[in-house]
């Protein structure tokens, strides 16, 4: 037996002992602190040692340890960033697709692994309100924007072949709160950053109709192309949903691709599908089962409605990767319809947890959250040295401390939240909102309960007190 295979007693030892660290440290997931006590250096001097020309064998799993006892615990109190909870089924199952190895990239190839991805996709789409609706599993949310942003380009430049010689420039319209992942897609695209018309929003930081269509009919006017906008279900500072319906009649009035980036918020349409009415309309959809399904990273997704221009933007086949089948299930190929020709087994963790706790279940979570999240905006909005700075729109509560004087309010924030996630009780992570620092809350997590919101402002009125005493 070569020395890198392990028999079947060798891998159930393994397994076991793997399967036991995780269980203790879920056991311990509320006992733990969110942030760990270490330094870069630490985890440097731990992390970072040279390749072991011999084995270490089972020696290595104290490794697996000490990578806990250094890592940020998702707990029910970790509300930074926009970062699913990481079910555990799902993660349980995620195993197996390892061992399996599958490439699913054509049917041929892994046509259980096929079959399972395009079924969850549709399942996506079903439960947003999309059906019929097609697609492929991403790496995440900017992976799903870009690709849909390249069917926009493909769709009126044909730019796969000989490149951008359209004499007209390309634009792309976006609110003023668009996701980052927007302008990397655009200078990727060869479409420029420059070339991206930021919209303005309303007090709700919800793009203007209006805006949008005067910024088009300028562009126009000036000679430019009109090429896509970007709408948000779900913007990352503040959960905004921009006016979808709105917009698609804007969109299909200027022929514009409509490309909706819902990697945070279009899950939430499983429990209020009303607010996203006019998403169907769209041209194509992101969202990420890894932030409102609660899944493991990373899973994100790209719907569309129409299978032609992601086929013009992405299908390039070798010969070494021909179909050899007329069959119409045996011929399908991922790589067709996606950047990727190698592509993990992302499907199995998605679809056994889906299966294994229901839809139900999910769409109670995502209530839930919801529901938390509007319970920590009114006691925020009732202690008097907190101040909302934004409408609740999902599950992104911003605000600020306000004691301070106005001139120093940004810099008490940011060393309040650097206080607040050192004492490792919650953690919070931030937003700028017109040009002011706020502390940020997003609950997109299935373990957190009424009593851990109702601790956060006290926590934060404590870390306050903590800062001021040590300054």
């Amino acid at each position: 037996m070569h020395p890198l295979e392990v028999s079947p007693a060798q891998f159930r030892t393994l397994a076991n002992e793997i399967t036991e660290i995780a269980t203790q440290y879920l056991q311990a997931l509320d006992s733990r602190p969110i942030a760990p006590p270490t330094t870069g250096k630490q985890s440097l001097d731990l992390f970072s040692s040279p390749w072991p020309e011999q084995p270490e064998g089972t020696q290595a799993l104290a490794a697996l340890t000490q990578i806990i006892e250094h890592t940020r615990a998702q707990n029910a109190r970790f509300w930074g960033y926009v970062l699913g909870s990481a079910e555990p089924a799902g993660a349980a199952s995620d195993l197996l697709a390892s061992v399996l190895n599958q490439n699913v990239t054509a049917w041929r190839s892994s046509p259980a692994a096929v079959i399972i991805e395009k079924t969850v996709v549709g399942w996506l789409a079903q439960a947003i309100s999309c059906p019929g609706f097609q697609g492929s599993l991403t790496g995440g949310g900017s992976s799903a924007n870009l690709m849909g942003l390249a069917m926009a380009r493909e769709r009126k430049l044909a730019a796969n072949a000989s490149g951008l010689r359209n004499a007209a420039q390309p634009v792309v319209y976006a609110s003023a709160e668009v996701h980052m992942s927007i302008p990397k897609a655009l200078a990727l695209l060869g479409i420029g950053r420059n070339n991206l018309r930021l919209i303005a929003t309303d007090q709700d930081f919800r793009m203007l109709p209006d805006g949008l269509e005067s910024a088009i009919k300028q562009d126009l006017a000036s000679g430019n192309l009109p090429l896509a906008v970007v709408a948000s279900a779900g913007t990352v500072n503040t959960g905004a949903i921009d006016p979808l319906t709105d917009i698609a009649d804007i969109a299909q009035r200027f022929d514009l691709w409509m490309h909706v980036d819902g990697a945070y918020g279009a899950l939430a349409a499983i429990a209020e599908p009303a607010r996203f009415r006019g998403m169907e309309r769209a041209d194509s959809i992101s969202l990420d089962p890894h932030k409102w399904l609660y899944q493991s990273l990373d899973c994100g997704c790209l719907l569309y409605r129409n299978r032609d221009p992601v086929r013009a933007a992405f299908s390039h086949t070798g010969d070494y990767a021909k179909s050899l089948s007329d069959d119409p299930i045996e011929s399908f190929a991922f790589f067709d319809e996606s950047m990727e020709l190698s592509r993990r087994f992302r499907a199995l963790r998605l679809w056994f947890s889906l299966r294994y706790h229901g839809l139900a279940a999910f769409r109670s979570a995502i209530e839930k959250d919801l529901r938390l999240a509007r319970r920590l905006a009114s006691s925020i909005s009732s202690c008097p040295d907190l101040e909302l700075m934004a409408p609740v729109s999902l599950s992104a509560v911003c605000f600020r401390y306000r004691p301070a004087p106005e001139s120093k309010l940004d810099a008490t924030n940011e060393s309040l939240l650097k206080t607040i996630n050192g004492r490792g009780r919650i953690y919070l992570s931030n937003a700028t909102l017109h040009g002011q620092f706020c502390l940020r809350a997003c609950l997109v997590n299935h373990r957190t309960r009424p009593a851990d919101v109702d601790c956060v402002v006290d926590e934060v009125l404590q870390s306050a007190r903590q800062l001021a005493s040590s300054s």
